[in-house]
């Protein structure tokens, strides 16, 4: 069950409206490191999670706070449309319709959202749920957490120093500390997940003796850059503790021709048999008269 009150999480209005800021505030919506997609992340991992106490409990608590952090977004898109195109645009051109264009407006928000907010990024394709990632494994998920408020912090972060508008700057800060919040949240998760007895993998170790494990810990320099040795990922012992890292400054293949075989005849595909290139298919004599 979810309860829904009427105040925002945070206060999201601006000074004034502003038609292209509400376009590019359309990533932070539906992009592909937007609030919908943590918010759904956050709520299939937590309907998915196996054990009943703290994980949960905190993941739901995470993920519904999202929700309102797509409200506020949504909020202040619709409030930053307010008057389009004619009391903004307009002052470019006098036809309205022009006037967006000039303005960078987003038609889909007139047309399709009626001047509001859509579920959509800032080049108006539709939010997809296959940007979310809920495996069922705690540790693969808030791993995938983590990196999902980096990205989300840095792109508003960006939009920040694209407005001057401070009732829009108030609410991006709040967002950006909520952020910060919810990065420092999940990676001590993450710790707490190892301190429970979770391995610091996502491949149970008892696929170690099965995995080719003389290939689990030589960095392969495919490259023509000159530094990748010197990190702490080319020598020493790696943060699982099972492996010795390594550098192969000259790897070498290990398989075989990469060529596929022979197509079948009703596929009309051309092939090399003995150096000449021939048709899979017999040749089709021309039935037409």
């Amino acid at each position: 069950m979810f309860y829904h009150t009427k105040r925002l999480q945070y206060e999201a209005k601006p000074e004034q409206p502003d038609a292209v800021y509400a376009h590019k505030l359309q990533e932070l919506i539906g992009g592909a490191w937007g609030e919908m997609t943590v918010t759904m992340q956050y709520l299939f991992q937590g309907w998915n999670c196996r054990i009943e106490g703290k994980y949960k409990d905190m993941i739901m608590d995470i993920a519904t706070e999202e929700i309102g952090h797509v409200e506020m977004l949504s909020t202040m898109v619709a409030r930053l449309l307010e008057g389009a195109p004619s009391d903004q645009t307009a002052k470019a051109v006098q036809d309205p319709a022009l006037a967006a264009v000039v303005g960078g407006m987003d038609f889909q928000q007139a047309i399709v959202g009626g001047g509001g907010a859509l579920p959509s990024d800032s080049n108006g394709y539709p939010w997809n749920g296959r940007y979310i990632i809920a495996s069922g494994n705690l540790l693969a998920d808030f791993r995938a957490n983590l990196t999902a408020e980096a990205q989300g912090r840095l792109q508003t972060a960006r939009l920040y120093h694209m407005t001057d508008d401070p009732g829009v700057k108030d609410m991006l800060k709040f967002n950006l500390a909520r952020d910060t919040m919810h990065q420092n949240q999940w990676l001590a998760a993450i710790e707490e997940l190892k301190k429970d007895g979770v391995e610091d993998t996502v491949v149970p170790d008892d696929l170690l003796d099965e995995e080719h494990r003389e290939h689990a810990s030589s960095l392969w320099h495919l490259s023509d850059g000159e530094s990748s040795d010197q990190g702490g990922w080319a020598g020493g012992t790696a943060p699982d503790g099972n492996h010795e890292f390594q550098y192969n400054a000259n790897p070498e293949p290990l398989g075989g021709m990469a060529s596929a075989p022979k197509p079948e005849d009703h596929l009309y595909a051309t092939y090399s048999e003995e150096g000449m290139l021939k048709k899979a298919a017999k040749q089709v004599k021309n039935t037409v008269t």
